[in-house]
């Protein structure tokens, strides 16, 4: 099973999931500065919530792919909004490609809400989320 993971982050909190994730899928967290090269069965795809959607650099991304994709699987941290599954889910869509139903999302810290967020909890239960979707 060929996996890509790529993230978005301001503030420090996805990368933290990105290489949590990373470290048990066998795949390199990457920034979406750095498109896929080649097709890949499972793409994680981590965001946040910045003001109240996702950074127009996940969109061109999204956009950008020019190779197959299995299906994209969102991850997500946000200081006040539940995920931004759906606003990724409608990009990973208009490209036709195949957007899973599960998700994982936790609290992010941003200023002086959510201090310490994600912590060693959220990165472990991101792991689990992440050996769910490849098993």
């Amino acid at each position: 099973m060929k996996i890509a993971i790529r993230y978005y982050t301001k503030t420090g909190n996805t990368k933290k999931l990105a290489e949590a994730i990373s470290q048990v899928v066998n795949a390199e967290a990457k920034t979406v500065d750095e498109p896929l090269t080649e097709d890949v069965d499972i793409l994680f795809l981590g965001s946040a919530v910045y003001g109240t959607g996702i950074d127009e650099k996940v969109k061109d991304f999204i956009k950008n792919i020019d190779v197959n994709v299995g299906e994209v699987v969102n991850f997500s941290s946000a200081a006040l909004l539940e995920s931004t599954y759906k606003q990724v889910k409608k990009e990973v869509e208009a490209k036709g490609l195949k957007m899973s139903e599960r998700e994982f999302h936790c609290r992010g810290a941003f200023k002086f809400v959510h201090r310490g967020r994600p912590n060693e909890e959220d990165l472990k239960n991101a792991q689990e989320f992440a050996k769910g979707i490849i098993s």
